[in-house]
């Protein structure tokens, strides 16, 4: 992410869902409640973090990072073909290569 961002990529252009443990920064703004975690959000002005299983409820965003550092399953599954339908320029699937093929059917 941070290569992004150091070349020139807007910081709300960047999604990042994670299929396991929440990412830091997302259960620390988790902790001051959802309503203020989906405003955020909702303001789409800096990089928002999000677990996959609320990959319904993210709008799209042109570069969408997933962290699958969770098992293969339909979470995990649900999550990487939403994100490539979600990402507008760039989906970058970061993780165990044959975790991802296990989750997406197919050999990427």
């Amino acid at each position: 992410m941070d290569l992004l961002l150091d070349s020139g990529r807007a910081p709300a252009d960047i999604l990042v869902l994670t299929t396991g443990d929440q990412h830091p920064w997302a259960t620390h703004e988790l902790s001051f409640g959802e309503t203020a975690y989906w405003a955020h959000h909702e303001a789409g002005d800096d990089v928002f973090f999000a677990a996959a299983a609320a990959a319904d409820r993210v709008r799209p965003r042109p570069v969408v990072i997933v962290a699958v550092n969770g098992p293969a399953d339909d979470t995990t599954a649900r999550a990487l073909a939403k994100a490539r339908e979600s990402a507008g320029a760039l989906l970058i699937a970061c993780g165990d290569p044959q975790t991802i093929n296990a989750a997406l059917g197919a050999s990427v």
